[in-house]
C-alpha cells in the first residue's frame, strides 16, 4: 500500500505498526482481501489528515475508522453479491503457520466461519468481531459502530447466539486435521473414491465459486457419494498434469490444486468429529490473487 508520507512520520509508524490488526478487522468482516486491502487504503487517507495531539486513544481510533470505512463496504458487497453468479465464498489467504497456534484467530478467519458470519447483518457482524474476536470494551465498539453500550450489548448477545447455532460442532485437533488432509490429498493423488467417502460425513456440503469465470456449482452439492464423484471426476480425469499441495490457508490446512502448471483452485475444509462436514472450493482466478504469498493476519503489535 503507498503511503504519502515518509516511514519516520510518527502517522506512518503508527499505521504501519498496526497494519496486521487493521487488515484482519477489515478482511473478517468483508471475507475478501482485495476489499480489506481497499478499506486499509480508504483509512489511512483518512487517518493521515487527522491532528493526533487531539487523539486520546490512537489504536481505538484507527480501529473505528477501519469499522466504518468496512460497514460502508460491507452494504455495497451485499448488492454486488445479489447478482453474483453461483455461490459465494470468501478470498482464501495464504496464512502463517503460526496463526493456527491461535486457536481463535484460527477459527474466525476459517472458511467456515466466514460463511457463519455472512449471515449476520453488517452491525452484527462488525460488533460480533470486535467484541469476540479481538476483545474490545462495548464502549469502545459503541463508538465504532455509532450505537449506545447498551444496543451493543443486545446486538452482541444476539450475534454471538446466531454464530453458536451455526458454527462447527466437535472441533478438532491440529493433528486431527492434518490427518484428514493427508488423506484427502492422497485420495486425490491416487484417484481413491472409496479413501474419499471414508473420510467425509454421509451429510457433507460442498460450495464452489468459479465467480461466473470458471465452472462451478450454481448451487450446494449435498451427500457424500456426490461430492467424491465430483471430485474424483474433476481431479482425476485422465491425462490431466495435476499437483495437489498442501499450504496453511486461513489459519488452517488447504489444498491447492494446479492443473498443467496453472493455480485452477484451492480447497478448505470444515471438519468435525464425523470427518469433513464442508468441502469449499474456490476457482474464480480474481479470489486468487492472495494465494501466492503470506498475508498478514494478526490480533496484535
Amino acid at each position: 500500500m503507498r503511503m504519502a508520507k515518509p516511514i519516520s512520520d510518527p502517522a506512518t509508524e503508527f499505521f504501519v505498526a498496526h497494519r496486521n490488526l487493521l487488515f484482519t478487522v477489515a478482511y473478517e468482516m468483508l471475507g475478501s482481501a482485495t476489499d480489506a486491502e481497499d478499506v486499509l487504503q480508504e483509512s489511512w487517507l483518512r487517518w493521515v489528515r487527522v491532528d493526533l495531539e487531539t487523539v486520546r486513544d490512537r489504536r481505538a481510533f484507527l480501529v473505528r475508522i477501519v469499522t466504518r470505512k468496512s460497514l460502508d463496504r460491507l452494504r455495497a458487497l451485499g448488492r454486488r453479491k445479489e447478482s453474483y453468479v453461483g455461490p459465494w465464498l470468501p478470498e482464501p489467504l495464504l496464512t502463517a503457520p503460526d496463526v493456527a497456534e491461535d486457536v481463535e484467530l484460527a477459527d474466525s478467519v476459517s472458511t467456515a466461519m466466514l460463511l457463519v458470519m455472512e449471515t449476520l447483518a453488517p452491525t452484527e457482524r462488525a460488533v460480533f468481531v470486535l467484541r469476540e474476536v479481538f476483545g474490545l470494551e462495548y464502549d469502545e465498539i459503541a463508538e465504532a459502530v455509532e450505537k449506545t453500550p447498551v444496543a451493543v450489548r443486545q446486538i452482541a448477545h444476539r450475534a454471538r447466539t446466531h454464530v453458536a447455532a451455526r458454527r462447527p460442532r466437535g472441533r478438532v485437533s491440529a493433528a486431527q486435521n492434518r490427518a484428514v488432509l493427508h488423506a484427502f490429498q492422497a485420495a486425490l493423488e491416487t484417484g481413491d473414491l472409496q479413501g474419499l467417502l471414508d473420510i467425509m460425513a454421509p451429510d457433507v456440503v460442498t460450495l464452489s465459486d468459479g465467480g461466473g469465470v470458471k465452472n462451478a456449482l450454481l448451487r450446494p452439492l449435498v451427500g457424500a457419494d456426490k461430492v467424491a464423484r465430483l471430485v474424483s471426476s474433476r481431479w482425476f480425469a485422465p491425462g490431466t498434469a495435476r499437483t495437489v499441495e498442501p499450504v496453511p490457508v486461513n489459519g488452517g490446512s488447504g489444498l491447492l490444486i494446479r492443473i498443467d502448471g496453472e493455480v485452477d483452485s484451492v480447497m478448505t475444509f470444515r471438519l468435525d468429529n464425523c470427518g469433513i462436514t464442508g468441502l469449499y472450493i474456490v476457482r474464480n482466478p480474481q479470489k486468487l490473487g492472495w494465494i501466492g504469498k503470506e498475508n498478514p493476519i494478526g490480533r496484535a503489535l
